[in-house]
């Protein structure tokens, strides 16, 4: 069913625009080659299937340098900078949804993000921030002591592992919502998903379309 006032069309909603779909595609891929290159210098059985070694090693470092890009492009549209100011914020409804064993039901109206989506993504951009300025030291270890050296290793090695697993779950949790991931597909999503899951967005979202068809109202800032 789609909610209208007199021409607008309010269902589906519009989440994600083009440039940050683009934007978690190619970090997705970029951080899938760097899990892959680590699995295969971590763990020696696994890097002898595949054999050299130097090959696998520089195409980690090249990753490794590509990973800021997509997120300082990203930084020049409008609609990330908005989003990345929705995931900062954390509000009541957010540490309720976190308590209640009925998160999904609808019956707490969160914002475009939930509770879950917030801290996966503090998590994702920390453990990125930690292994590139840890990789940093490994890349250029002549300048460091062993000391430092050795303890970014340490560091790096352990939060990839733990990025993984944070990685591992953000899968399983997309596989098991595929209306969440025909969104991030194709940018929208049905109204009634949106209202169930993200209740306070939908509202202010069909507001702002209701608002903006009403006679009088001033044309929408591009």
């Amino acid at each position: 069913m789609s909610l209208s006032s007199d021409s607008v069309t309010v269902d589906p909603l519009p989440r994600f625009t083009t440039a940050e779909r683009w934007v978690h595609r190619s970090l997705g891929i970029v951080m899938g080659v760097l899990l892959v290159t680590a699995a295969l210098l971590f763990f020696p059985d696994l890097g002898g299937l595949v054999g050299n070694r130097p090959t696998v090693r520089l195409i980690h470092e090249i990753a490794g340098w590509v990973v800021p890009i997509p997120l300082l492009l990203a930084l020049l549209s409008r609609a990330f900078r908005s989003d990345a100011g929705r995931l900062n914020r954390f509000r009541p409804t957010d540490w309720e949804w976190l308590r209640s064993r009925d998160r999904r039901s609808g019956r707490i109206k969160v914002d475009k993000f939930n509770a879950g989506q917030k801290l996966n993504s503090a998590l994702t951009l920390g453990a990125i921030i930690v292994m590139f300025g840890t990789g940093m030291v490994m890349f250029w270890s002549s300048l460091f002591s062993d000391s430092i050296r050795t303890g970014a290793t340490f560091v790096h090695d352990w939060t990839g592992v733990a990025f993984a697993l944070l990685v591992l779950g953000h899968i399983y949790m997309a596989f098991n919502d595929a209306t969440a991931r025909a969104g991030m597909r194709t940018g929208s999503v049905p109204l009634s998903w949106a209202q169930r899951e993200h209740g306070a967005w939908a509202e202010e979202l069909v507001g702002a379309k209701v608002s903006d068809s009403l006679p009088g109202s001033p044309p929408p800032q591009q």
